[in-house]
C-alpha cells in the first residue's frame, strides 16, 4: 500500500514538473498591425540605382513565448495588387504579367518552416509562395521586446531582412542595356518592420 502511495505521489510529483511553465512554454498568438509596420523591397535599377516599394495591404500572425524568446510560427499573406513604389506607371506594370501577375495571382503566402537564436539575431526559414511557385527563403533578424500602449494593448516588434531571386519565381521581365546590364536586378532586397497586438 505504502509503495504504491509512493508510486502515485512520485507520478503526479512529474506530471507537475512536465506541465510546469517552464517546461511547458506560454506560445501566445500575436496578429500584425498593419498601420505600424511596413512590409518593403529594394531592387537594382539599371545598375545605377535602387528602385524601393511597398505592399500596403497584408496581414499575419506569429505564435509565440516573449519571455523565452521562442517562435513556434509565422504565417503571413500579402495581397499582391497592393504594391506601391509611388509611381503609379510603374506600379501598373508590376500588376501586371510581366511581374506579380494580380489577376490570376492574387496573393503572395509565407510559411515558418524553422527558426532558431544566435546571440540577439534570429534565424527564420520559411516557404514563400509567388506566382504558383514555392521556394524557401531565409530571413534574419531580431525581436524588439514587448510593450503595453495606452488602451491595454500588448504590442511586439521585429524587423527581418533577406533576399530572393525573382527569376526563382518565374519572374523574369527585364530589358539588357547597351553595357549588358539589366534594367532590372534579379536580385530583390526584403526588409520587415513588423508590430503585433496579442491576442486577447
Amino acid at each position: 500500500m505504502l509503495k504504491q502511495f509512493g508510486r502515485g505521489v512520485a507520478a503526479a510529483a512529474l506530471f507537475c514538473a512536465l506541465t510546469s511553465p517552464e517546461v511547458l512554454a506560454a506560445t501566445e498568438r500575436y496578429t500584425v498591425d498593419l498601420d505600424h509596420s511596413t512590409v518593403e523591397f529594394r531592387v537594382a535599377h539599371m545598375v545605377v540605382s535602387k528602385t524601393s516599394g511597398r505592399f500596403m495591404d497584408y496581414s499575419g500572425f506569429i505564435d509565440m513565448d516573449p519571455e523565452a524568446g521562442t517562435v513556434k510560427t509565422i504565417e503571413a499573406e500579402i495581397k499582391t495588387v497592393s504594391v506601391n513604389t509611388n509611381h503609379q506607371k510603374r506600379d501598373g506594370h508590376l500588376r501586371g504579367p510581366d511581374f506579380f501577375n494580380v489577376e490570376k495571382y492574387p496573393t503572395m503566402t509565407y510559411k515558418l518552416k524553422s527558426s532558431h537564436k544566435t546571440g540577439e539575431d534570429y534565424t527564420a526559414v520559411g516557404d514563400l509562395t509567388l506566382l504558383g511557385v514555392t521556394k524557401e527563403i531565409t530571413l534574419v533578424g531580431r525581436f524588439n521586446g514587448v510593450a503595453k500602449d495606452p488602451w491595454g494593448n500588448i504590442r511586439a516588434g521585429f524587423t527581418a531582412e533577406g533576399k530572393v531571386n525573382r527569376k526563382d519565381f518565374g519572374m523574369n521581365w527585364s530589358k539588357t542595356l547597351d553595357n549588358g546590364g539589366l534594367v532590372v536586378g534579379d536580385e530583390v532586397h526584403i526588409k520587415l518592420d513588423i508590430e503585433a497586438i496579442k491576442a486577447k
